[in-house]
């Protein structure tokens, strides 16, 4: 069973492109086109606004070819650039850590309540 699938939403490289549209690599044995109408909902004067040879990109799957190693795939319905999942950064503590926190909590319920009782 493949792991490529209609509808699902896969990470390739950038191998190619031409006037008709976007070639992409996936692992050594799957490949596939993205059409030039399958890149954005508007007119696409120029296929390298898009994206370069050698870019890592998100793709639909409109169909697959499985005695092809084939792919149809489309990027105008999703953000291909990325996949909208955020990095892991670390939190550096500072060195009060939560000292300014116990200092200024009393003054914001404070001012909160103050507020709510005027308006």
């Amino acid at each position: 069973m493949t792991k490529y699938k209609k509808g699902r939403v896969v990470k390739g490289l950038v191998t190619g492109i031409e006037s008709y549209g976007i070639f992409v690599s996936f692992d050594e044995f799957y490949s596939g086109l993205i059409h030039i109408s399958e890149i954005s909902h508007g007119f696409v004067r120029n296929i390298n606004d898009y994206v370069k040879i050698g870019d890592t990109i998100y793709t639909e799957i409109l169909e697959v070819d499985e005695e092809q190693a084939h792919l149809k795939l489309s990027i105008k319905n999703i953000s291909y650039k990325n996949n909208n999942t955020r990095k892991n950064k670390k939190i550096n503590e500072t060195p009060m850590g939560f000292t300014t926190l116990e200092y200024k909590l009393p003054k914001w319920i404070e001012e909160k309540l103050t507020k709510l009782n005027i308006n």
